[in-house]
């Protein structure tokens, strides 16, 4: 509808007021759009904008404002007047709408595209050079026409001349040709470096854009496989110049340091940078240069002295001080890497103390940080002036003495950066930061020289430099910041060598004896006569000055800093409190004497009101274990943490009692009672409590037996009922294995209670020696010690079994199999034996089976015969190819421990694999394209191994690998069946590579705890809505499981759904272990009857994320910390075993 006019009283305005937000509706074509007018008119001079400033406006019946041109992309065009972004679809159709409406910056955002680009600048232009093209073109279409009479096709013959030197060879190619027919049309020559192809594409492009079809009749020749690297310079070099103003060249430079540059591409990419930051007027420009410089600096390979000259002349000349902070930064990242060169390094202190003097705090700071780094305590400035506060001309001076003068500076940033530069005494400066690094140089100098004797402050007395560091860090506890506080508590921890009384005396705010030195009468007779004062006159023959001498006045250790960890864990901050407790626990490692006297104060915080305290301080006690005992009032404090909310408390108590030792039979009367109750509150906490249980046992054998009549309910003259089958058994059962005289006093029931928990719950109980009890063959062989037999001789039956296989040459040999096969058997069963070495077994016996696989596909009698009659043949072989890269990956990502040389071995192994896959592809396959496509892939993954395993190419003598390699050049530019060919033949020559084990390999395993599977009992809900599984699972060995570990779920139809834990669901209980407690939501429409689901867990892996530390370019850090994306995944391994769960989804009720 048109516009309202406003209307005055009475009289009509001669003109429409429009508000710029007034809403307006389109109609181009019969497509309706909605837009503000302040949109439309965004720019001016537009043909749009025109259409609503004229007096004339078309509209159509409903009112809407009418374009009579077809509306399909007008939307691009309104997307682009609302937002400016450039699309990225119908480029071509978007270009000519912009075209239409005259929007200029459209069409030129448009034309800068790489699509336009290549057309309107690179074909076009090489089309205006060649003569006549749109002439003979148009011959072209009309002699085809005319031919093609009661055909489908036309044959035209074009002669396409490139240079002068082809007009003479132009006949004798057309009488070649054997035809009697003459050239249409003669392209050329030409002055462009496009090949004669290059204009065949182009007639071949403008013809189809008549509509017709051009088919070229000359063989196509072989595709050349070439590999080429862009060279980085020349890209930036092209971006920078197209920049037409500084905030463009700023996003080209953010967009290049998102890019790797070779070391080989560094130089000329400096080179490049140094040029546009001599034109560069925009101070943001040349900060982000000076950044890239410095980032290039680090590339590894690249040796940055060729450019220390140009940083010096750029810093010589910069006015600005951001910039001139960024080059200082820059020189500093040279520096550290030119260790050696002594002459640059001088240079660059030198140029540092030159700009000492600057105003600005962040050149001041940055010349204090590279003479802290660079400078050296043994060798003096080489300057005779300095540049410190109030420059004057001074003497030769060190980097200390230099330094040093700027701990009073005005700006305490630039007191930071000093003290950073080198300790300082500054631990009560007013500013936080200046308290924090003075805190953190003071400990690393008493790590440093720990012997070190430091005077002690107005006195004669000397001590130890770390224990004199250590009291002034205790006194840093009480700092008046929490940030300090904290510091100052983890750094305390981490001071093991610090004398006992010192350490003692961080738990009592008094001052002890042993850390106050007393005068003696001598030597305050001697102050007392060199003090030189008259009598007071107040006491007869008070001839001498007496000053009232305090005897406590020499201390040892400042009486502020007594009780630092009593202060420390009754902080009013959770995070100092955590620290404390982490100190503390540290320290107690490595003194037992201070363990037992710091037991009643973590056994205090078991009260914090702060969850993760309290479950800190568990984990500690559970640390310290080895070196305390529990007393019955400790352990009652102890134990009332067990009636926490909180499961991963409860948890970690448990724990915690598996490994602490306790005093008397009463503590294990009262544990026991407090677990029971605690399995009846929380019956989900049962094997939890069940271990505790165990190992509560196993640690007090000499405790339990007084009590056991008790706890089995046993009389000794009297015949008691029996009992039911209940917790109590776990404990004396692991305690009986370590008392032989406890079995006597077990009665009939509690043998066949043994014998039934024995076998149900093998885990917990253990095996017994019971007296007049027949011994099962399992149990004859595990007890003696047949069955687990020692470590050292299961290492050697490994080692042996693998010297064994080695000795193969070839696998073909007869027998060869069979041995494979038996020593996969029997590696397998020593993983089940001997759990120490179930990571190597496991690991040997997968790689030899991807060895058997593959060497049962490459049998002589699959590939002699014709394609058409081997396809059962060639399913076998595509089946065992899938499997041994299945395997390969197991290998790579499932175990843990693994040296470089056993990753190379997994690669080799799995491109012997993709080379398989590939033969049978081309045997199986029709159409070279495919095959083209997957040699090129191939080639590649080749390279990458060449570039990832340099070093390690010595060990794969005669291998597959290596033979690749050897003929890369000739493999480069076959054809892709002699390529396919020549794979075949070097996987059959190839040489068995040996396996070398590392020290240690751990298999990652995950075994779900809940839910059991063993429940009959549907979980029921409505159809449409969800419902909640726990799932609780115990991982081991796994590296980072918060990204890697995913949870599937697989229903009866064959849905397939995979979720993703929160990171807050896991929790690291102990050393390489995850428990992973998390809630998975399930949902399904109604079914007629239960049914099972399946639960597993699932290990996500990424040949992008390889466990082998790649190196890469340093400048180019800062783009590694950010998080994997989910497309980055490319495939899952199974990690634990399913669990099927019956549940039962019920029609909604209507």
């Amino acid at each position: 509808m048109s516009l309202p006019d406003y209307k005055s009283p009475g009289k009509q305005s001669s003109a429409p007021v429009q508000s710029k937000s007034q809403v307006v509706q389109l109609n181009i074509g019969g497509h309706v759009f909605s837009t503000t007018l302040g949109t439309i008119r965004k720019f001016p001079n537009s043909t749009l904008a025109d259409l609503f400033n004229g007096s004339t406006k078309r509209l159509d019946s409903e009112g809407r404002y009418f374009v009579d041109r077809d509306g399909t992309h007008f939307a691009y065009i309104l997307e682009y007047l609302r937002t400016e972004k450039v699309p990225t679809d119908h480029l071509q159709e978007v270009h000519k709408e912009a075209l239409y409406y005259d929007i200029k910056p459209l069409v030129k955002a448009i034309e800068e595209r790489p699509q336009f680009f290549g057309e309107t600048v690179g074909r076009q232009q090489f089309l205006a050079r060649v003569p006549n093209y749109r002439e003979n073109l148009e011959v072209i279409v009309r002699v085809a026409r005319a031919e093609a009479i009661a055909s489908r096709y036309s044959n035209i013959i074009v002669c396409v001349v490139r240079t002068e030197d082809d007009l003479a060879r132009y006949n004798d190619a057309i009488d070649s040709l054997g035809t009697p027919k003459e050239s249409v049309v003669s392209f050329g020559p030409w002055k462009a470096p496009a090949s004669v192809n290059d204009l065949l594409d182009c007639v071949k492009i403008d013809i189809e854009a008549k509509g017709y079809k051009q088919v070229s009749l000359e063989e196509i020749p072989t595709k050349k496989l070439r590999l080429t690297k862009p060279s980085k310079s020349a890209a930036l070099h092209i971006d920078l110049c197209k920049a037409s103003n500084p905030t463009d060249a700023l996003q080209y430079l953010l967009s290049f340091a998102r890019k790797p540059v070779e070391a080989e591409s560094v130089e000329g990419v400096v080179r490049i940078l140094l040029e546009h930051y001599y034109k560069e007027s925009d101070n943001s420009v040349r900060l982000k240069i000076a950044s890239l410089l410095g980032l290039l600096s680090k590339t590894q390979g690249f040796v940055p002295d060729c450019i220390v000259d140009d940083a010096i002349n750029t810093l010589n000349n910069e006015k600005s001080h951001q910039v001139l902070a960024q080059l200082l930064d820059t020189l500093l990242i040279i520096g550290t890497q030119l260790p050696d060169k002594i002459a640059v390094i001088q240079r660059l202190i030198d140029v540092a103390c030159k700009h000492l003097s600057s105003t600005y705090f962040g050149v001041r700071n940055k010349c204090l940080q590279l003479l802290g780094c660079l400078g050296t305590v043994d060798k003096p400035l080489s300057k005779e002036t300095d540049a410190g506060p109030g420059a004057q001309t001074s003497p030769v001076r060190d980097v200390q003495s230099l330094i040093s003068d700027y701990f009073q500076d005005q700006d305490p940033r630039v007191r930071t950066a000093a003290i950073k530069a080198m300790a300082c005494k500054l631990l009560s400066d007013d500013y936080e930061q200046v308290r924090s690094a003075a805190v953190q140089m003071v400990w690393v100098l008493s790590q440093l020289y720990p012997e070190s004797i430091v005077p002690i402050p107005s006195s004669n007395e000397e001590i130890r430099l770390v224990d004199d560091s250590f009291g002034k860090i205790c006194h840093m506890v009480s700092d008046g910041s929490w940030v300090v506080r904290v510091q100052a508590a983890k750094l305390l921890g981490s001071m093991h060598q610090v004398s006992p009384h010192f350490l003692e005396q961080t738990l009592d705010k008094k001052l002890m004896s042993d850390l106050r030195r007393k005068r003696t009468a001598h030597e305050r007779a001697k102050e007392l006569y060199a003090s030189g004062e008259f009598s007071s006159g107040r006491r007869w023959a008070d001839d001498a000055p007496k000053e009232k001498v305090d005897t406590t006045g020499v201390n040892l250790i400042d009486s502020g800093a007594c009780g630092a960890f009593v202060h420390g864990l009754e902080d009013e901050m959770y995070e100092v409190r955590i620290a404390a407790v982490e100190a503390l626990c540290s320290l107690a490692q490595s003194s037992p004497s201070f363990a037992e006297k710091c037991l009643d104060f973590l056994v205090d915080m078991f009260n914090d009101e702060i969850e993760e305290v309290r479950l800190q301080s568990i984990h500690v006690l559970r640390q310290i274990s080895t070196h305390i005992t529990l007393r019955e009032d400790q352990l009652d404090t102890v134990l009332a943490v067990l009636e926490d909310s909180s499961r991963d408390i409860r948890e970690a108590l448990h724990e915690l009692l598996c490994y602490t030792n306790v005093s008397t039979k009463e503590c294990i009367q009262l544990a026991l009672l407090e677990l029971l109750k605690n399995l009846t509150k929380y019956p989900t906490d049962r094997n939890s409590v069940w271990k505790c249980l165990k190992f509560l046992g196993a640690r007090h054998p000499t405790l339990v037996l007084p009590i056991v009549p008790e706890l089995l309910s046993t009389h000794p003259y009297f015949d008691t009922p029996e009992p039911d089958m209940d917790d109590p058994a776990f404990l004396v059962f692991n305690a009986a294995k370590s008392c032989p005289t406890m079995p006597a006093l077990f009665s009939d029931h509690t043998f066949r209670h043994y014998a039934y928990l024995r076998d149900s719950l093998s885990h917990l109980v253990p095996h017994l020696r019971l007296p007049g009890r027949k011994q099962t063959a399992s149990s004859g062989l595990e007890a003696s010690g047949v069955g687990s037999g020692s470590l050292d001789s299961a290492q050697n039956f490994l080692q042996d079994s693998l010297i064994r296989v080695s000795a193969l040459q070839n696998l073909e040999t007869p027998g060869a199999q069979d041995l494979l096969e038996f020593t996969i058997r029997d590696l397998q069963r020593l993983g089940e034996l001997q759990t120490e070495l179930a990571g190597s077994a496991d690991f040997c016996a997968t790689y030899l089976r991807c060895q058997l696989l593959l060497t049962k596909a490459l049998q002589e009698k699959l590939w002699t015969m014709a394609v058409p009659l081997c396809l059962k043949q060639n399913a076998k072989v595509s089946t065992a190819a899938r499997q041994i890269l299945d395997e390969t990956y197991k290998l790579e990502f499932l175990y843990s421990g693994l040296e470089t040389q056993q990753i190379a071995t997994i690669h080799n192994v799995r491109l012997q694999a993709k080379a398989l896959q590939l033969i049978l592809t081309a045997r199986s396959k029709r159409g070279v394209d495919r095959v083209i496509g997957i040699c090129e892939k191939f080639l590649q993954d080749v390279e990458s191994f060449q570039r990832l395993f340099m070093t390690e190419l010595p060990h794969f003598q005669d291998s597959f690998v290596e033979k690749l390699l050897e003929l890369m050049p000739r493999l480069t530019s076959c054809k892709p069946l002699d390529l396919v060919k020549i794979f075949q033949t070097t996987l059959r020559q190839s040489r068995f590579i040996h396996l070398k084990l590392p020290e240690q390999i751990h298999r990652a395993s995950a075994t779900i705890i809940e839910p059991t599977g063993e429940s009959d009992n549907p979980l029921r809900f409505t159809s449409g809505l969800v419902v909640a599984l726990d799932i609780d699972a115990t991982l081991e060995h796994i590296q980072d499981p918060q990204t890697t570990v995913k949870v599937q779920v697989l229903y009866p139809d064959g849905q397939s759904h995979i979720i993703h834990p929160k990171p807050g669901d896991f929790r690291t209980p102990g050393p390489r272990r995850v428990r992973l407690i998390t809630q998975v939501y399930l949902s399904h429409s109604a079914w007629t009857e239960p049914c099972q689901i399946e639960v597993r867990l699932l290990l996500a892996y990424s040949t992008s994320s390889c466990k082998l530390s790649v190196s890469k370019p340093a400048w180019n850090e800062s783009m590694d910390g950010l998080p994997t994306s989910e497309s980055s995944i490319e495939g899952t391994i199974h990690l634990s075993k399913p669990v099927k769960v019956f549940i039962m989804p019920k029609p909604a009720r209507r």
